[in-house]
């Protein structure tokens, strides 16, 4: 069996390959243009085809996918796809490549009988489905950012003539307060601005309703999304699409604490010698979009479950807001694994039934 680590960027890769015995047979760059990287990995099969085949382990980044279906293609036995932890002090791409191979190889035994390893992060790629899901929450994240900038830089131009006070809604988004922008007497730079920005707004508008409606559309679909969606009792739309899409499948995390731990929603801990219980804010390793999206659904949540916003303001008093939001949120996290696993919806109430985390869970600061 060989060990190939791949450093991957847009324009080339550099890799190095390991034999049995741990040592460098090879270490070279690639251009990524499709007929240099097609012929170094036909030339890779065809050294390796006598010894096992190879495995191979590289970073994930935004574009992975091309590389991961050409490694498969070329007969790579199993992919090792990992998240950088360290930034190393003398970092080289050559170096990165040779780490990573050599990696593989001391872990070989662990990483490909699926058991973690102490210190590594391991990515596991998701399913077409899950993949497309994560694409289109992103985009609608992304564009619903786009109208808040655009709305805000409205509101300067506003602002700047002190014409707050004499707009017909309290929201400029309604109606009424578009159709007064539209008739608001600016300088000319200003009133070309706002004009170029209202136009934008509702390009924004449009693009946001397509992409809700195919966002309804698959969670409707999507067993997990249902579920998820009784945490705040409505039809299953953009939060719960997006937590079920970053979950994927449940049985990949063996324990209730294992999915906030995913979402970075565990205290950073620094325990040595005589020093216990030093833990700090949480890692907020994982997906960004889905611990704010747990955010959102926190709050409906404590709207509609009374003992929860009772646990809430009791976490509150001895802790503050942010660590009373958080620990609900890792609760809520714990409690998403079990519906997943039990395949059965939210229920307001006592989370004890949930079998919830440990009260150390509840205790942790945030």
């Amino acid at each position: 069996m060989f060990y190939l680590g791949i450093d991957q960027h847009r324009k080339q890769l550099t890799v190095a390959l390991r034999d049995e015995q741990g040592n460098l047979v090879l270490g070279r760059q690639v251009s990524t243009t499709w007929k240099r990287v097609r012929d170094f990995f036909a030339s890779v099969r065809e050294q390796c085809a006598g010894d096992g085949g190879f495995v191979a382990i590289l970073e994930v980044c935004g574009f992975n996918d091309w590389l991961l279906k050409l490694l498969e293609e070329y007969g790579c036995q199993e992919t090792v796809l990992i998240q950088a932890e360290d930034r190393a002090r003398r970092k080289t791409d050559r170096r990165d490549a040779s780490r990573l191979s050599e990696l593989l190889w001391i872990n070989r035994q662990r990483l490909l009988a699926g058991k973690p390893v102490h210190g590594l992060r391991r990515i596991q790629p998701p399913s077409p489905e899950d993949r497309e899901n994560r694409q289109l929450t992103s985009l609608r994240k992304r564009l619903t950012d786009q109208r808040t900038r655009l709305i805000n830089r409205i509101k300067r131009v506003i602002n700047k003539y002190n014409l707050g006070e004499e707009c017909p809604t309290k929201d400029i988004q309604a109606k009424k307060a578009r159709t007064w922008l539209k008739q608001l007497a600016l300088a000319e730079l200003d009133r070309l601005e706002v004009d170029l920005s209202l136009r934008q707004w509702e390009l924004l508008d449009e693009q946001l309703a397509n992409v809700q409606k195919q966002i309804s559309e698959r969670a409707a679909k999507n067993e997990n999304a249902v579920l998820i969606a009784t945490l705040h009792g409505k039809t299953p739309g953009y939060a719960a699409l997006t937590l079920a899409a970053s979950i994927g499948s449940i049985d990949r995390f063996p324990t209730p604490r294992s999915l906030p731990n995913y979402w970075g929603l565990t205290p950073r801990c620094n325990n040595s010698g005589d020093a216990r219980q030093r833990l700090g804010k949480i890692t907020r390793q994982g997906s960004p979009i889905a611990r704010y999206m747990l955010a959102q659904l926190t709050t409906m949540v404590l709207r509609r479950d009374a003992w929860l916003r009772g646990w809430y303001k009791r976490t509150r008093q001895r802790r503050g807001v942010k660590v009373a939001r958080v620990a609900v949120m890792r609760r809520l996290a714990v409690i998403i694994w079990h519906m997943l696993k039990e395949k059965r919806p939210y229920t307001p109430g006592d989370p004890t039934k949930w079998k919830a985390a440990p009260k150390s869970m509840t205790g942790a600061s945030a």
